[in-house]
């Protein structure tokens, strides 16, 4: 199957459905991955954090496909956002993954108390420069973070990995990044713990649709053009994943599904403006 992409501001292309690998590890980990990599996904997600970024190096090359035609993405932990850290991190990320280069390269979270983060994109930016990866950007961030980014620094993020999924579904957010060129990933696209998949809503727009209720959700997020990184261990769930793509919804199926947002959304009341992440 191969995946349509969109195009950021700065010309990145991006799959608009990834693979998310948090807590897939070790050798069955990477095993995952290249099944998830042979049956069509590009955009394999990772984090310095996730301590996996090995799996996913090894899991790449055994699929057994040109290097070029996968996007390995890992991020910056907070506790590393001074520069001359950052730098080390990046080159630890790619010392682990063992392919030599990564293609897109994350701020986690931006920290805001701790107030480092534009230290920390000047990392990234000079990462870039060095070739030790080939694109930036940036989980979590607001506005106002992005807006400073742009502003002491002159560079942009082409990307912002953000929670988003039906019960929080970020509208001035995706709007904001959409205006200015930034691709928005969702993360925890089909929620996590909860009920997400039983409600009556997104079951009954399923039903219409002959889809199952995770390819429904995953088809709302796409439609809204934003990026979902669901992770699938097994085999019938990275195919179900996929099969989002053929489901087309009406504009009154996204508005219902939108509709189900709540004040109190997040899944772990992770608010950016406050949460540190280390």
């Amino acid at each position: 199957m191969t995946i349509p992409t969109w195009t950021a501001h700065g010309g990145l292309e991006l799959p608009v459905l990834g693979f998310g690998t948090y807590r897939l590890k070790g050798s069955d980990g990477a095993d995952g991955v290249a099944r998830a990599i042979e049956k069509g996904y590009r955009l394999i997600d990772s984090a310095f954090n996730y301590e996996n970024e090995g799996t996913v190096g090894a899991g790449v090359r055994r699929a057994g496909i040109d290097r070029d035609e996968v996007i390995v993405t890992s991020k910056l932990p907070g506790r590393h956002h001074a520069y001359d850290e950052a730098l080390e991190t990046i080159e630890e990320s790619v010392f682990r993954s063992g392919l030599g280069d990564l293609d897109l390269y994350l701020i986690h979270w931006p920290n805001p108390k701790t107030d480092r983060y534009v230290e920390a994109w000047e990392a990234l930016i000079e990462a870039r420069e060095r070739g030790l990866v080939k694109a930036i950007g940036v989980c979590n961030f607001l506005p106002e973070h992005l807006e400073r980014l742009e502003r002491e620094t002159g560079v942009l993020p082409e990307v912002n990995q953000i929670e988003m999924h039906p019960y929080f579904p970020q509208e001035e957010l995706l709007r904001f990044d959409a205006e200015h060129g930034i691709l928005t990933e969702a993360w925890s696209p089909l929620g996590r713990g909860n009920d997400l998949l039983e409600n009556e809503v997104i079951v009954d727009i399923a039903r219409k649709h002959g889809a199952t209720p995770g390819q429904t959700v995953l088809a709302w997020a796409i439609a809204r053009v934003s990026i979902p990184i669901p992770k699938a261990a097994s085999d019938e769930r990275q195919i179900e994943n996929l099969g989002a793509l053929e489901v087309e919804l009406d504009e009154d199926d996204i508005a219902a599904i939108t509709a189900l947002g709540r004040p109190d959304g997040r899944l772990a009341d992770q608010d950016p403006a406050e949460y540190e992440e280390f």
